[in-house]
């Protein structure tokens, strides 16, 4: 077992691997959240989100060495595109609005995603956290939807 773990991390899947699925395990409890709420999107979702996210930072990590503008950009797109998808997840219906605490946690899991990726495991921990706490201590009062 030894033997394959040095040769994962020899070959810089290790650490990869690591951040995926720290990323993936703080994006659990959100979406489980949204699940249990039976919003557009779910427990499926949110990992995924968070995994996408984190594995754009990580796979362009070698890329960007030394152009820390480059990073950012790459950032900047995740976020902008996120707020994209998010959209999708905003529905009008007669005069009323849902979907946008799911819409914003969407967006939250992605910083996650990109916080891990980027090496901040306490800035993910922290914004997955308030995310999950927000969702779950601040919900809509009995008998309304989400808004």
């Amino acid at each position: 077992m030894n033997a394959l773990l040095e040769m994962l991390d020899s070959i810089r899947v290790l650490p990869h691997l690591i951040a995926l699925s720290i990323a993936y395990l703080l994006a659990l409890p959100i979406g489980w959240n949204r699940e249990l709420a039976d919003r557009s999107a779910g427990l499926r979702t949110f990992p995924l989100v968070a995994l996408a996210t984190c594995g754009i930072i990580q796979a362009s990590e070698d890329l960007m060495t030394g152009h820390p503008e480059g990073t950012a950009r790459i950032i900047e797109g995740l976020m902008a595109g996120m707020g994209f998808i998010g959209g999708g997840a905003i529905l009008k219906d007669n005069g009323s609005v849902r979907g946008t605490a799911t819409a914003a946690s969407l967006w939250a899991t992605a910083a996650t995603g990109v916080a891990v990726g980027i090496g901040s495991y306490d800035v993910a921990v922290m914004i997955s956290l308030f995310t999950f706490l927000t969702l779950w201590l601040l919900g809509p009062p009995k008998g309304e939807g989400e808004k």
